[in-house]
């Protein structure tokens, strides 16, 4: 059974990776992921969700004291990437929204890319996100470390979320999904 392309989905750390067509699926619509996270101290870093590898994917982290989150396109260089200031010790609930404005040429996704700590916009700017999956296989979606080929040159593989801890993620996906009616009939009659 399909995973529905709409939804709110809520994951925990300590759990398996989620593959890929079973997780949320963030392809060509607007999501917004937060997730409940205490920081301990100036050391706490790590991953808080990936999904995806070097080849495309998007992680968001803590490193040198500040969130993080990239957007690998495809493995283009150079990555997207946003990050606000420092992140003194305390407990938080910290996200990346994305909102879809449009559709580009070749099917990816434009739009606007917002960065949060608490209720408060730290980082914003223009993002493309690809259509397609990030991997074939595995690569799949996991939280408080990236179990895969890293989806960011930004730090090394697995990355485990150390010096705090992560009380849960949460993942809307909207119901914004692009669906081009015409190549559908077209390849239902290629069919026939």
């Amino acid at each position: 059974m399909p995973v529905p392309k709409g939804g709110v989905y809520t994951y925990y750390p300590g759990t398996a990776e989620v593959p890929e067509r079973s997780a949320a699926n963030f392809h060509g619509v607007s999501y917004k992921i937060l997730a409940d996270v205490r920081i301990d101290g100036p050391d706490a870093q790590g991953v808080i969700i990936a999904q995806g590898s070097r080849f495309g994917g998007q992680a968001l982290f803590v490193k040198d004291r500040k969130l993080h989150f990239v957007y690998n396109f495809l493995g283009l260089k150079p990555e997207q990437h946003f990050e606000p200031g420092v992140l003194e010790p305390g407990e938080y609930v910290l996200g990346v929204e994305f909102a879809k404005e449009r559709q580009g040429e070749r099917g990816e996704s434009h739009g606007t890319v917002k960065l949060y700590v608490n209720e408060e916009v730290v980082a914003e700017g223009s993002l493309r996100t690809q259509t397609g999956h990030f991997a074939l296989c595995g690569e799949g979606m996991s939280i408080g470390r990236d179990t895969g080929d890293s989806v960011s040159e930004q730090y090394a593989p697995y990355f485990p979320f150390e010096g705090g801890e992560i009380a849960k993620v949460e993942v809307s996906i909207g119901d914004d999904a692009y669906v081009d009616l015409e190549q559908q009939m077209m390849a239902a009659l290629a069919r026939d």
